[in-house]
């Protein structure tokens, strides 16, 4: 049985079987003598995506990973990085060093300034991210075309990446066959933070699960 572990582009957290090529966490929210979620689903505003294998580390996923025996944080897993990043998490200094620097760069730049601490992005993005679905604004094709690659929308209510000028479903699997944005017919909004599209429109460029270039 798959643990509740797996996060979408929206943000809930699910069981499924795919792991995806990233790590990441918001604290510790789960139980780790049952390795199930607690009902609260961050204790920190630092959401953030990590390496799957760093300097050959290893844990126990959603169990006691602290020299007391406690917890520790607790391991969520993205398809890809825009996944991550559409769900509001941002690249880890501690293990993703550099990609957290270029990040940290385009989104000052974004929020136009030249530098902003982590607690910072944190507090903004945690703004951005908690809001409802139903209160973002529709987009009009015009404006989902104009979107920077890797950004995530949702058409029709599911999840789809956005990628030079098209759109693909997003799966916990891959991402499957491309759409012309143009062609959208219906309910589209923006997935990810806006603070995160404005670092994307910065030069962050989100590592892409294979599917999505196929």
């Amino acid at each position: 049985m798959p643990l509740q572990n797996r996060v979408d582009p929206f943000g809930t957290i699910h069981a499924a079987p795919e792991r995806g090529l990233f790590t990441g966490n918001r604290g510790v929210i789960h139980d780790p003598a049952t390795k199930t979620l607690l009902g609260r689903r961050w204790t920190t505003k630092a959401w953030i995506v990590c390496e799957c294998s760093f300097r050959g580390r290893r844990r126990e996923v959603m169990g006691r990973n602290t020299p007391s025996g406690n917890a520790g944080w607790t391991e969520l897993f993205f398809l890809d990085e825009a996944t991550a990043l559409a769900a509001g998490h941002r690249p880890c200094f501690y293990c993703r060093h550099e990609a957290a620097t270029r990040f940290a760069t385009a989104f000052a730049s974004g929020q136009g300034t030249e530098r902003l601490s982590a607690p910072d992005m944190d507090a903004i993005l945690h703004r951005e991210r908690l809001t409802p679905m139903s209160e973002r604004p529709l987009l009009r094709p015009a404006e989902v075309a104009g979107l920077p690659n890797g950004a995530m929308v949702a058409y029709r209510g599911k999840p789809h990446l956005v990628l030079d000028g098209e759109v693909r479903l997003w799966r916990f699997a891959g991402y499957g066959d491309p759409l012309w944005s143009a062609a959208l017919v219906g309910d589209v909004k923006a997935i990810t933070p806006p603070a995160t599209i404005a670092a994307l429109v910065g030069g962050y460029g989100p590592l892409l699960h294979a599917t999505a270039l196929n």
